[in-house]
């Protein structure tokens, strides 16, 4: 009996030791999971050294105040849902007929208010194949129509019918410096107006997701928290001040793993001003594609200069052809600046437009020669231009041309894209959007009037040849 007792009064005492130890340890730091059931996310406290006069706090975060720049963005930041509709079909009747069951997608995502008319900037893939875009504020819902996108950079311009919104304060993403403070304003997790604040870990980042022929990607990169539904979002410097629109994450679980990244202001404001003014980007084209200038392709060309892009592929008749831009021609300056990486030659290339001089310092067999040209639109000319699309009601489509410099570099002689794709036969198709046709039953496409007249016409076996978002060629088969 006393050794029972003896033993008991030891666990006794060693379980109360342990709990002073742990509480000890954990008063001065301590690590708190808050779980949701569908949300794990670690969250550290701050861990600061408290000063004799017990007055303020110091450590390893310099003091910056975010609250003036939060509150004023968070009004700026808008919470968007989307619904799509999904069809399937078991039978070739389905088709005919319209059956096979259809069901509801909803997604949902950020946006930011650019100008105070409207007109609201967010992620292309956020509102791609929706056929009902909401825009909702301080609770308030609005029907969103929108203006126009651009896949190659994954940004959209939507509009709703009010006027004097809270239009955000515009940066510059070219004065943002690796280091710098960021706050990321959005709505995660449908968790609307949230803010998180990190720095510049990174900028001109090229990850290779965005699914276009002539991609844009110079991200910033910011260990600011952003997840899911902050697409579309706005990165902000510690002024309240635009810098940057949220796009995408690096992540194996689809959650905040450390790292995300947006499209820089300076590229996002020329696309959004061009959206709104002309309905289509005004792209400026080089008649000339550019590549890294890795070590292999260095020494190959007899430098030791690895900063810079060295010229690929040079289009027939284009910009750079004219002024006898070569193959191998390495580019070191880019008007006057010096261009070190392929991603910052695209980055100031996209807040170029059609008609505007370029001047380039190029390398060619050790020797430097000055080029300069003028910069040309898709179909090669230094003329604005206007989208040539048409709605077709009876399919539910909506398709337009395909420009010449993007004919070129499929090599397909005509093309009609299939743009959005609402409810309706053609969606049943189950053709997906960005799709190019190119013929139908062997005769060639050339516009889409014209391709909409062939499909509302006619009948039987139709075979519909094209070109995917890859670049691949296919075709697909009906019987009308």
């Amino acid at each position: 009996m006393n050794q029972y007792l003896k033993t008991t009064l030891s666990a006794f005492s060693g379980a109360i030791l342990g709990a002073l130890l742990i509480f000890y340890l954990t008063d001065s730091k301590q690590e708190m999971i808050m779980e949701d059931s569908a949300i794990s996310t670690p969250v550290r406290n701050v861990v600061f050294e408290k000063r004799e006069d017990n007055s303020k706090a110091t450590g390893s975060i310099p003091e910056v105040d975010f609250v003036e720049a939060s509150k004023n963005s968070r009004e700026s930041v808008v919470y968007i849902k989307t619904v799509s509709e999904a069809y399937g079909r078991s039978s070739w009747l389905d088709l005919w007929l319209g059956g096979g069951g259809s069901m509801q997608q909803v997604g949902s995502g950020s946006g930011v208010i650019f100008r105070s008319d409207g007109y609201i900037i967010t992620n292309n893939h956020v509102i791609e194949g929706a056929d009902d875009i909401e825009v909702v504020r301080k609770k308030k819902t609005y029907k969103a129509s929108l203006v126009g996108r651009d896949p190659s950079t994954d940004l959209a311009v939507l509009k709703i019918d009010e006027k004097n919104l809270p239009a955000i304060a515009i940066g510059s993403s070219k004065d943002l410096q690796v280091g710098s403070w960021v706050l990321a304003v959005g709505n995660p997790f449908n968790l609307t107006s949230t803010v998180t604040a990190g720095i510049v870990s990174a900028k001109g980042r090229e990850l290779n997701i965005l699914k276009s022929n002539f991609p844009i990607e110079s991200f910033i990169q910011t260990d600011a928290a952003i997840n899911p539904g902050n697409s579309g979002g706005a990165l902000v410097n510690p002024q309240g001040e635009l810098v940057g629109i949220n796009t995408a994450i690096l992540s194996r679980t689809g959650s905040y793993a450390g790292y995300g990244f947006a499209v820089p202001i300076d590229i996002a404001k020329k696309i959004a001003s061009d959206i709104i003014e002309y309905g289509m980007v005004q792209k400026a084209f080089l008649g000339a594609e550019v590549s890294s200038l890795s070590p292999e392709i260095a020494d190959k060309l007899e430098t030791d200069n690895l900063d810079g892009v060295v010229v690929s592929y040079i289009q027939e008749k284009g910009a750079a052809d004219k002024v006898n831009l070569q193959k191998g021609d390495i580019i070191r300056e880019f008007n006057g600046e010096d261009i070190s990486t392929h991603a910052e030659f695209e980055e100031k290339l996209s807040m170029l437009s059609p008609g505007d001089k370029l001047y380039l310092t190029v390398e060619r067999k050790g020797k430097n020669l000055q080029k300069e040209l003028i910069l040309t639109n898709s179909e090669n000319t230094t003329e604005l231009l206007k989208r040539d699309v048409y709605f077709s009601k009876s399919l539910g489509a909506e398709f337009e041309s395909v420009p010449l410099v993007e004919r070129n570099l499929l090599d397909i002689k005509s093309g009609v894209r299939v743009v959005d794709v609402k409810n309706g036969f053609f969606k049943r198709l189950n053709i997906d959007e960005g799709f190019i046709i190119t013929d139908i039953n062997g005769n060639q496409v050339n516009s889409p009037k014209e391709l909409s007249n062939i499909l509302e016409s006619i009948k039987g076996k139709v075979v519909v040849r094209g070109v995917n978002k890859k670049g691949v060629k296919g075709y697909y088969s009906y019987y009308f």
